[in-house]
């Protein structure tokens, strides 16, 4: 069960892309720390959030730009590489090696390794774990590589860098690294509230209704948003009813304040918004969305402003330990950030 994809960007996405994070994300802290050669093209290139593109007039000293990451041609034995640090530690469900506009300069294969390190450079002696294996590429194309949960060392380990490996050299446009992000929360045990849903913390937008203009998972983002793209927006509804998505918190818990940011959505923010909420961990995903139509108010609906920050807590209702969300627009519209601000249910705790 997933959100749909953006129309902006007509990939069909496959289930691991749209139902996890992208761990690589720069604006999640995600960094290209090493690489063996970075002749025309830089390799923090390979992580921009935006699709790559291409501008056939555009060259540079080194010759023609590209957008991502391509190293010069290999005229000894060996193969090149990049490190990446991950924005997040976490575990790994799949990966995009995506070679968009290279076509006479693509990498024949690819392979991927992996390393828990807390170095920003792993060290020289560091040990790599293969989680992805060599696959053939193609040029102009994406090769979305899911990573099998019960095969694959990438699945049941937390890692905080992975390296890319090319065959023998060559351009990738864009890497993506999809997971799970990794958060202990037995190591939280002070009383201040957490925001439970932050990406951070594990919170991951699980499906949605539209997602025209952005997608829910922005909602979950560090910080406010920087345009009205880093939010979710949908199409300008032609027919009853209102606009949703539903939010997996990253641990149950009680809620106690909830921010609606509606930043940059000046004339396109949701007339009203509400919030309904649920303990639905024993409920399978494929289930989620026609259960949520009858969880209880979390917030009932509340009126929204143009460019600004909602806060809420004495309109919220008490309904106990909850670990999933259902954010209402009604009608339409955009929100940039959500904020559950919350206590984690501690263990052998009341619900």
């Amino acid at each position: 069960m997933t959100a749909p994809a953006n129309n902006h960007n007509a990939i069909d996405l496959p289930s691991f892309a749209t139902g996890w994070v992208n761990l690589a994300d720069p604006r999640l802290g995600a960094s290209a720390v090493q690489a063996s050669d970075e002749f025309f093209a830089p390799k923090d290139g390979m992580l921009a959030v935006a699709p790559a593109i291409f501008i056939p007039d555009k060259y540079t000293p080194q010759g023609k730009w590209m957008d991502g990451w391509e190293t010069r041609r290999r005229r000894n034995a060996g193969h090149d590489f990049c490190v990446v640090r991950l924005g997040l530690p976490g575990l790994i469900k799949g990966f995009d090696i995506d070679t968009s506009h290279y076509t006479g300069n693509y990498p024949q294969a690819a392979s991927i390794d992996c390393c828990h390190s807390g170095l920003e450079v792993p060290a020289a002696d560091t040990q790599w774990t293969e989680v992805l294996p060599v696959v053939s590429l193609k040029g102009n194309s994406h090769h979305f590589l899911p990573i099998a949960e019960a095969t694959a060392a990438g699945a049941t380990r937390s890692w905080t860098h992975v390296r890319l490996n090319i065959f023998p050299d060559g351009g990738v446009a864009r890497l993506r690294v999809y997971g799970q992000v990794a958060c202990d929360w037995t190591t939280r045990t002070g009383s201040e509230p957490y925001d439970l849903i932050a990406v951070q913390n594990g919170g991951r937008a699980l499906a949605c209704n539209d997602a025209h203009f952005g997608q829910p998972g922005n909602l979950l983002r560090p910080g406010r948003g920087i345009n009205m793209g880093d939010g979710w927006e949908t199409r300008r509804r032609r027919e009853p009813g209102s606009d949703w998505t539903i939010i997996a918190l990253g641990h149950p818990g009680t809620i106690q304040r909830i921010e609606i940011d509606t930043a940059h959505f000046k004339g396109n923010y949701p007339d009203r918004c509400s919030v309904q909420g649920a303990l639905a961990t024993a409920i399978p995903e494929s289930a989620l969305i026609a259960q949520s139509l009858f969880w209880p108010v979390l917030l009932p609906e509340q009126a929204m402003s143009a460019d600004a920050i909602h806060e809420f807590t004495k309109e919220l209702c008490s309904i106990g330990t909850i670990s999933h969300v259902r954010l209402n627009m009604i009608p339409d519209g955009g929100v940039s950030r959500l904020r559950l601000w919350g206590s984690p249910k501690r263990e052998n705790s009341p619900s």
